[in-house]
């Protein structure tokens, strides 16, 4: 079975959606602040699950509302339906994922340091 991996990540698809997302300063900070504001406001306590666990979900999911069709170019044709393919590869738990992760590690890097 060959490896379909990219770079450490899932695919391609997800690689190229992470690094646009992290490429340049104000997108990487758009999209950690979305991402803290839903940890922030996560109350996992119902859920069976831990609070990063359940803002890894939410976030997943509004990451694929913002990138749903409603919120990208009008493309004709085969565009289009190229770029809906490739953006329906992405695994947005992975991204999601790799934000959360990285705003826990903060979170407790901040209380060891007090």
């Amino acid at each position: 079975m060959a490896d379909t991996t990219y770079n450490g990540w899932t695919n391609y698809e997800t690689w190229l959606v992470n690094l646009w997302m992290d490429n340049e300063q104000g997108s990487q900070d758009f999209f950690r602040e979305v991402a803290r504001g839903i940890h922030s406001q996560t109350d996992a306590y119902n859920t069976g699950l831990t609070v990063a666990e359940e803002a890894r979900f939410r976030f997943s999911d509004w990451l694929k509302q913002y990138y749903s069709e409603e919120n990208r170019p009008e493309l004709p044709g085969v565009y289009g339906d190229l770029l809906g393919g490739a953006l329906s590869s992405v695994n947005w738990d992975e991204i999601a994922r790799h934000y959360i992760d990285a705003i826990v590690e903060e979170e407790s890097n901040a209380t060891k340091d007090r």
